[in-house]
């Protein structure tokens, strides 16, 4: 599966862009006065393969979720467990991910690739002598892109990572196995109708296997790459990044072999989400991007297929730094830069509505010539 995606992979069509631009110049407005938004229309269009792109909708929010062995090492001040019970606050549509959703009308998709603990809805969770057939079923079912409900897929690779300061997170058949669901995850929604995608995460530590890919993959010193996630304090700080280092000194990662970078410093969140972008990619669907999480994926991504940059629109600026160094190396501009760190989706849910009317403009602006405006 992983190869023939990576086959379907094409570098944006050259003809479309040349076309995108030139009705740019031909619209009743001074040529470059929408900025960055010109750009990414008529990168969208170089994607889509024709001029005007498709209106970049519905959107489906897919929120991938697993936990990490290295969080034994002191990482986060956070339980593993608050990784499923926020699962359960998706799935209630109690989270800052939901809000943002519902105002975008985005429809949110859970995916358990590697929760260590029992999730809310899993059977093994439930009290004893209940009946699992009682779980709600509305979560479970079919991709339908319904904002009013987050729905959950139980594609678990194994219960967490293993603990990468000690052996590799993952050997290279899980994280293969976790791409391939990213991939099958992006078809699913999109069979289903979805015309962007935007990149989710949950994991109580995952920026740091994040920062491990960012510099596995940048060449950039742990210090550069590491933040403090949830807002560490000083030690911690140190200690994370120490950790970091470590960890990339004891496997040396070749960012060549990016299925071998995911198994020995990356997440199964991370792997799936490059496994997203790379199957939205050869379908040539856009991919919003989120945070740290999201962009260290997009790496992978990019190094299994360089060509796959063309489906990529950063929607926002994480405040962890490695976001910014993950940024400048694939060359996306962030659309906004609103200092967030949460994660979960929310800055490119927030993002969206650039995206879109970026597409809109060249779908219902008029020309000088239909407007009977004159041109300079």
């Amino acid at each position: 599966m992983l190869e023939t995606t990576i086959a379907a992979i094409r570098p944006a069509d050259e003809a479309a862009m040349a076309a995108a631009r030139e009705l740019h110049a031909r619209l009743t407005k001074p040529v470059g006065s929408l900025g960055a938004l010109e750009e990414l229309s008529v990168r969208l269009a170089g994607l889509a393969g024709e001029c005007p792109p498709p209106l970049p909708e519905p959107a489906a929010v897919a929120i991938f979720a697993g936990d990490h062995g290295v969080h034994a090492q002191g990482v986060s001040p956070w339980p593993q467990e608050v990784t499923a019970q926020m699962i359960g606050n998706f799935l209630a549509g109690g989270a800052v991910v939901n809000a943002f959703a519902r105002q975008a009308g985005a429809s949110v998709t859970v995916v358990d690739v590697g929760v260590a603990t029992p999730l809310p809805t899993d059977p093994a969770a439930a009290p004893a002598g209940s009946d699992p057939a009682a779980l709600d079923p509305a979560v479970t079912g079919p991709a339908v892109l319904d904002p009013a409900v987050p729905r959950l897929i139980v594609a678990s690779v194994r219960r967490g990572t293993r603990d990468f300061t000690v052996t590799t997170a993952l050997t290279r058949d899980e994280a293969l196995a976790a791409v391939q669901t990213g991939i099958r995850i992006a078809d699913e929604l999109i069979d289903a109708g979805a015309g962007i995608l935007l990149t989710g995460d949950m994991g109580i530590g995952n920026t740091t296997p994040a920062a491990a890919l960012i510099a596995a993959f940048t060449g950039v010193d742990a210090l550069d790459a590491t933040g403090r996630g949830t807002g560490v304090d000083d030690p911690t700080y140190a200690h994370k990044v120490a950790v970091v280092r470590a960890a990339l000194a004891r496997h040396t990662p070749d960012p060549a072999d990016p299925l071998g970078v995911l198994a020995a410093v990356g997440g199964l969140e991370h792997a799936a989400l490059a496994g997203l972008i790379l199957g939205a990619a050869a379908r040539r669907t856009p991919v919003l991007l989120d945070g740290v999480i999201g962009v260290s994926a997009a790496l992978a991504a990019a190094a299994f297929a360089p060509a796959a940059v063309c489906a990529m629109v950063a929607g926002h600026r994480s405040a962890e730094p490695g976001a910014t160094v993950a940024l400048r190396h694939l060359g996306l501009d962030p659309l906004i830069d609103l200092g967030l760190r949460l994660g979960e989706g929310t800055g490119a849910l927030l993002a969206l509505p650039v995206v879109t009317g970026a597409v809109r403009v060249l779908h219902e602006v008029a020309t000088f010539d239909s407007a009977g405006v004159a041109e300079k």
